[in-house]
């Protein structure tokens, strides 16, 4: 195994840390359902939804996740999160819907 670069975990290692300080990502995955589940409110089908632009300005939130973007792609790629499109920006996508489809890893 070889270091990606500085403040990066081991290429192929199970537990890859991102570029997000060294965190792990499936841990921040972890926080991030824990912080939908806190801020968002079940829909007709039983899911848990949030807002992007409460999940973004949440003071909790920020202080809790360096990357938020980085974040909530790792989780829809890891089919935790869905939402509509590929990108998330503050003030154009506030209204877009987090949906929680997974409540763990």
């Amino acid at each position: 195994w070889r270091a990606a670069s500085p403040g990066m975990g081991l290429i192929g290692n199970k537990h890859f840390y991102a570029h997000t300080g060294g965190m792990n990502v499936d841990h921040e995955v972890k926080l991030l359902i824990e912080e939908i589940k806190r801020l968002g409110a079940a829909n007709a089908s039983g899911q848990i939804v949030v807002k992007f632009g409460v999940l973004f300005k949440d003071d909790k939130c920020a202080n809790l996740f360096e990357a938020l973007l980085g974040t909530l792609r790792a989780a829809k790629r890891k089919k935790v999160i869905t939402y509509d499109g590929e990108l998330l920006l503050q003030g154009v996508h506030d209204n877009v819907d987090v949906i929680l489809l997974k409540n763990q890893i």
